[in-house]
């Protein structure tokens, strides 16, 4: 069943007047349609300025789409009444690229992942505190960080924590806005495995956002490349990509570095010897 249906949806920004008293709008997103299975993550890549992050945030509802419609758990919720749409919300969380904004500075670790809860459930103290506490063990930090603040956590736990938060009310849908872009390497595969193990465990959704081709490919079910506000290629599995035909999709899988240094000097090595070999 489709979870997230994307139909017809266009999103322009107006810009500031110009000298003569005009305002113009520019176009970043034109047309956009696709949809979700439960269960399935999407993955969503694209170069900087290719109006990905725009599409996650129309699915969130934090911007509203100039046409066309969004559904999801079969509902419009963006036209739904603040009450209805309260209690759809709860299926759809996100987790954002920079994780120490994403936190109040002035909340604990505990009081994070409880404030989502308090706004839907009604559990006893002791019971909250036990939630959150799991939720902390879940994602590989200790109950002695409960009271810990942001800033005492390293990037890789603040992400952490901030899956914890998007995870405690059980959603349907996280959307994943370049959540491991600003990651090392090491932490980037270590905060995927964590994603994927979470998907399978609860049969989660993600639509994951991404400029990093081999990040996408190692979490997605299916692929879409996005350039200049449009979905301009598709793969239907993430071990069809070298298939992708659009020069966007061949810049962003010539851009990929070999995991292997030997094999990262080989390619630059090569790539010398082929511009040598044209002039």
């Amino acid at each position: 069943m489709n979870l997230l249906e994307v139909s017809g949806v266009s999103k322009s920004y107006q810009s500031e007047r110009t000298l003569w008293g005009k305002t113009t709008h520019s176009m970043v997103l034109h047309d956009i349609s696709f949809d979700m299975l439960e269960g399935e993550c999407l993955g969503i890549v694209g170069e900087s300025g290719s109006g990905k992050s725009t599409l996650g945030k129309l699915v969130l509802g934090l911007v509203r789409p100039d046409k066309g419609r969004i559904l999801f758990q079969k509902r419009d919720w963006l036209n739904e009444s603040a009450r209805d749409a309260h209690a759809l919300r709860r299926n759809l969380q996100a987790v954002f690229q920079n994780c120490s904004d994403a936190l109040n500075p002035r909340m604990t670790a505990r009081q994070i992942i409880a404030e989502p809860l308090l706004n839907y459930e009604r559990y006893s103290a002791r019971k909250l505190d036990l939630v959150c506490l799991e939720w902390l063990d879940a994602v590989g930090l200790a109950s002695s960080d409960a009271d810990k603040l942001p800033h005492q956590f390293s990037g890789g736990q603040q992400q952490r924590l901030c899956i914890a938060r998007a995870l405690a009310l059980h959603p349907k849908l996280i959307v994943l806005d370049e959540a491991v872009s600003s990651l090392d390497r090491i932490l980037q595969a270590q905060i995927l495995e964590l994603l994927q193990h979470f998907k399978m465990k609860y049969r989660l959704s993600y639509l994951f956002i991404s400029h990093d081709i081999k990040a996408t490919r190692y979490l997605s079910d299916r692929v879409a490349v996005m350039d200049r506000g449009e979905i301009v290629d598709w793969a239907d599995s993430p071990n069809h990509l070298e298939q992708l035909q659009h020069s966007a999709s061949r810049k962003l899988l010539d851009s990929q570095l070999p995991s292997h240094p030997d094999q990262r000097t080989r390619r630059i090595e090569g790539k010398k010897y082929r511009k040598a070999g044209n002039r």
